[in-house]
C-alpha cells in the first residue's frame, strides 16, 4: 500500500505490517481513502477527529445548498388591469428569490373555447419580467387549464447571498447613520409632497 503520514507526508510504499506498526507507534488509526487505487492508498489519522470534520463539513455543505423552490401563480383569461399588476408583483419577487413560478391559466364555462386568450396573457407576462426570468416550459393546456413555467436568470444560491449582502448594507447604513430624527424624514415627506409655487405673473 501508499502510506501517508498524519501530516500529509508522503511515507511510501510499505507492507501492511509495516503501516500497522507505524499506526500503534503514532498512536493513530490507519485509514483506506483512496481503495481503487493501485496500491491502495492508505492515511495515518485519527479516525474518530476524521469523521467529525467530515459530518461537519457535509452539515455545512447542506447549509449552503439551496432547494428549488416552485411557486404557483393562478390567472384567469379576463385578468382585471390591478389584479395582474398584483400578480406581476408576486411573479418578480420569485425571480427575485432565485425561484422557479408556474404560472396557471384558469378556464371556466365558454372561455375554454378561447386558448388564445390564456397564451396571449402569458406571453406578455413572459415579455413583462424577461429580465428576472425566461420561460423553461411554454404554454401548453393541461385539461382546463394551460400552464406555462418561468425559470430565474439568477441562481437560488446568487439570490441568497445577494440578499444577505443588502441586509448587511441596511444594517451598516443604520449603524452609520442612526439619527435622521423622525422630524426630519417628516419634513423630507412634506417637501416632496408640497405643490410646486406657481409662476410670477409678467
Amino acid at each position: 500500500m501508499r502510506l501517508v503520514g498524519p501530516s500529509g507526508e508522503q511515507v511510501g510504499i510499505v507492507p501492511l505490517a509495516k503501516a500497522l506498526e507505524l499506526a500503534q507507534e503514532y498512536d493513530l488509526d490507519l485509514v483506506e481513502v483512496a481503495a481503487n487505487a493501485r496500491p491502495p492508498v492508505c492515511k495515518l489519522m485519527d479516525y474518530g477527529k476524521f469523521k467529525y470534520e467530515s459530518a461537519m463539513k457535509a452539515r455545512e455543505a447542506r447549509k449552503n445548498q439551496a432547494h428549488t423552490v416552485i411557486k404557483e401563480m393562478k390567472l384567469r383569461p379576463k385578468i382585471d388591469p390591478h389584479d395582474y399588476d398584483t400578480k406581476k408583483g408576486h411573479v418578480v419577487r420569485f425571480l427575485k428569490q432565485g425561484d422557479k413560478v408556474k404560472i396557471t391559466i384558469m378556464f371556466r364555462g365558454r372561455e375554454q373555447s378561447r386558448p388564445e386568450l390564456g397564451y396571449r396573457l402569458l406571453q406578455r407576462l413572459a415579455e413583462d419580467v424577461q429580465d428576472l426570468g425566461f420561460v423553461e416550459s411554454n404554454p401548453k393546456q393541461d385539461g382546463r387549464n394551460m400552464i406555462m413555467v418561468l425559470g430565474p436568470h439568477k441562481k437560488k444560491t446568487e439570490a441568497m447571498a445577494e440578499a444577505r449582502q443588502a441586509q448587511e448594507a441596511r444594517k451598516a447604513d443604520a449603524k452609520a447613520n442612526p439619527g435622521k430624527s423622525q422630524n426630519a424624514a417628516e419634513a423630507d415627506v412634506a417637501e416632496a409632497e408640497a405643490p410646486a409655487e406657481a409662476p410670477a405673473e409678467a
